[in-house]
Order: C-alpha cells, then sequence, then structure tokens
C-alpha cells in the first residue's frame, strides 16, 4: 500500500501532543499514577458568560459564510487592534476550526519555503510537510531565551535561493515558555528582505508580565497574526481560530477562502456567536487570575527543578518549561523521556519533537496538570500565591516535580 500514500504523507506520525496525551490517559486507566506533563491544556473552565452565550445560540443551525461571521472578524479586528496598535480589516480575517486549522490552511496556500526557530510546535514542520514546502531549521541558544537572532535569520534568508520565505515566530514561545525580547531586530531584517512572517500569538493573552508586544507592531505590512480561544479562554475543545492579514494581500486570502470552501466548509455557528461574546466581552479579570496561577505554578517547578543537573529558563508566559537535564546516560532525549515517565510516573516530551538534535538532552514540561476551576475560585488577581497554595490546588504538579527531581539525582 506504499504506494497508495503520497511520499510527502507517508513518513508523517501522529501529533506528539495528542499521542503524549492519549498515552498518559491510557497508563492512567491501567491504573498507573501518571503526571500529565506532556500535554498543554488549559486546565481552567471557559468564563459562564461565554458559555451561556453557546447555549442561548446553540440552536442556529445553519451554515454560516466560510470566512466566518462578520460580527465575529469585527470583534477579532477590534481587539487586534487593542492589543497591537495595527488594524487588521475584517475582511481580511478568516475564522478557522482552531488556530491550528489556520496555519495548516496557510501552508497549503503558500508558494515558498518555511523558516522555523529550534525550539517550535510540533504542527508547524508537518503542516509545511503536507504542503510540501521546505522547512529550513534556525537552531537557538538558551542565552538569547530560545528565539533566533537577528544575525541568525539574515544569514538563513541569504542561503535559501527561493526568496518567497515565511519566518514563524511564536511568543510567548511552545514548547520553551519563554518570550522574545528581540521582536524589533527580527522584524527590520524580515523588512529588508521583504519576507513574510506568522506571529503564532495563541498564548499572548498569557504573557505573565500582562506586557503584550506583537511584532506586527514593527512590520505591520509584512505580519499574519493567528489566534484562537484555546489557550487564553479554555476553549481548546471548541476549535475556533483565526488568521488575520494586513491590507495587500487579497488574493492570499481569497485562496485561504476557498480552501475553507473545499474543506471544512465553514465555522460550527454557534461556536463563532460564542466566540463573539469572547472578544468583545471584558475578561481582564479572569485572564489576570489564570495569569496569576499560571505564573505561581510555573515558577514553583522552576524553583524546585533548576540544579546543577537540571539547566532551565524561568517562565514568562503561557504553560511550559523547557529543562534540559546534564547526562551522559542516554544518547536521544526520546530515550531519556521514556526513563522518565517509566521510573517516576511523569510524561514529558523530548526536545526532538520540537526541532532540537536527538542528543540534546532537552524536553517540553506542561504545568497544567491539575483542576484549574478549584483554584480559579478560590484566589484573587491581587492576592501573592506562595507555594502553600500551589501544594492545595495543584498537588499533581508538586508531586511531579518532587519525583523529576529524584530522578534528576540519578544523573
Amino acid at each position: 500500500m506504499d504506494d497508495f500514500i503520497k511520499k510527502n504523507i507517508r513518513g508523517l506520525k501522529p501529533s506528539a501532543t495528542l499521542a503524549i496525551n492519549e498515552k498518559a490517559k491510557k497508563l492512567l486507566k491501567q491504573g498507573n499514577k501518571i503526571y500529565n506533563f506532556g500535554f498543554g491544556q488549559s486546565p481552567f473552565p471557559i468564563p459562564e458568560k461565554i458559555v451561556s452565550t453557546l447555549k442561548e445560540n446553540a440552536g442556529k443551525k445553519d451554515y454560516l459564510p466560510m470566512q466566518g461571521l462578520k460580527e465575529l472578524r469585527v470583534a477579532i479586528s477590534k481587539s487586534l487592534l487593542s492589543k497591537t496598535g495595527i488594524e487588521y480589516d475584517k475582511d481580511n480575517i478568516i475564522i478557522t476550526p482552531g488556530s491550528k486549522e489556520a496555519m495548516l490552511l496557510m501552508h497549503v496556500a503558500f508558494n515558498g519555503e518555511i523558516i522555523l526557530p529550534a525550539p517550535s510546535w510540533v504542527s508547524y514542520e508537518p503542516q509545511a510537510q503536507i504542503a510540501e514546502n521546505k522547512v529550513h531549521w534556525l537552531q537557538t541558544s538558551r542565552d538569547n531565551n530560545w528565539f533566533p537572532t537577528a544575525e541568525d535569520i539574515e544569514k538563513k534568508i541569504k542561503s535559501i535561493e527561493n526568496k518567497n520565505i515565511i519566518l514563524i515566530i511564536n511568543s510567548p514561545n511552545n514548547p520553551s515558555g519563554t518570550v522574545c525580547n528581540n521582536l524589533k531586530e527580527i522584524a527590520n531584517v524580515a523588512k529588508e528582505y521583504k519576507i513574510k512572517i506568522l506571529s503564532d500569538e495563541i498564548y499572548t493573552d498569557l504573557t505573565f508580565d500582562r506586557n503584550y508586544l506583537s511584532i506586527s507592531k514593527f512590520y505591520p505590512e509584512g505580519t499574519f497574526i493567528s489566534g484562537g480561544l484555546s489557550k487564553w479562554c479554555g476553549a481548546g475543545g471548541w476549535r475556533l481560530g483565526f488568521f488575520a492579514s494586513p491590507n495587500g494581500n487579497k488574493e492570499f486570502i481569497n485562496a485561504l477562502k476557498t480552501l475553507a470552501s473545499e474543506s471544512y466548509s465553514t465555522v460550527n455557528s454557534p461556536v463563532q456567536y460564542a466566540a463573539v461574546e469572547a472578544y468583545q466581552g471584558n475578561y481582564d479579570d479572569y485572564k489576570a487570575k489564570t495569569t496569576h496561577i499560571l505564573k505561581s505554578v510555573g515558577n514553583y517547578v522552576y524553583n524546585n527543578l533548576k540544579s546543577n543537573k537540571v539547566l532551565i529558563n524561568p517562565p514568562q508566559g503561557g504553560f511550559y518549561l523547557m529543562p534540559e537535564f546534564l547526562n551522559s546516560k542516554f544518547k536521544t532525549s526520546s530515550e531519556m523521556c521514556d526513563d522518565i515517565l517509566s521510573k517516576s510516573g511523569v510524561a514529558l516530551l523530548p526536545g526532538s519533537d520540537f526541532g532540537f538534535k536527538n542528543d540534546k538532552m532537552l524536553t517540553r514540561l506542561s504545568f497544567t496538570d491539575f483542576n484549574g476551576d478549584l483554584f480559579l475560585k478560590n484566589i484573587s488577581s491581587s492576592k501573592k500565591l506562595d507555594d502553600d497554595l500551589v501544594k492545595k490546588y495543584a498537588p499533581n504538579v508538586v508531586e511531579g516535580t518532587n519525583k523529576l527531581v529524584e530522578w534528576s539525582k540519578t544523573l
């Protein structure tokens, strides 16, 4: 059957993040104690007003426009303007079933090559492979917060013959949990060489210092933005995302609309109406509280895990940390993660899933294995969250961290 499957599809594997979640659930069902640090899903409930809006519109059964509900695109346009200072016209926004689908459409429509900083989210490269867009990996360092320097980007651009290029930037970053500090310098290089940027802004509302900064501020004419409800709103299962383009790319947006019409047709109608409330309503208090909790839990893990055997950058946004274990026992990060899971019950993802060479002992750790609803009900946005509260409301994260610390002592 090999010749029945296209060559560019044949070597693909299921998404590593979804695979580790299913594996962890299977082990739990078998009676094992598992600390699921492998899957990055918001632990918090969707705000009640957004849920009630979904219920109110549950009877909306008709197909909506393939580009998405006009009121929703207007709401997203206003939201982007208020956060970035840049106007993305409603006609240049397309609603998709999750930001993942938005990026897949972009890859399929785009005729060019992709620059990916390592580390990058697990699905960027497979999506490019599906679309037969060549990927150029760009290695980064802990010293630059796991983001590429402008100089490295320029060198990479010069080495690529095809000048139709999209650079993908994700800040706060999955998997590192760090924020890019050199967006302006990166934007200047992209502008000089007239390449496009996809700014994956799915985690921006979870920036721990609450200082949202988009690279579109420095390069508005060349920056696409993708986002959605899965992270800040806790609505991953609702599958609601968007893709926003600057002016001057009408043909590209039309191509995305065509792809949408020939694939998923349109996004779930009741969810789109609920998303209008999500983008129009004021959820600053909800965001402040959830970010406050994530920052406190992330810092607990960071402060307790870092050692002379575990190198790690402090968390700055999102759900993640990226520990590097210093050892000579394992040949690959995959082998090491298997050992960690079997001996400690902690599920992590190897750095090789995010673009690193397999011999670098880097891992992605998601610190969301706790009851976010319970935690949220027992704190205020202004209350200092000390270690005792983290221990009380995030016991699995605390226990799992302790297990990792004990395991690291065997290195």
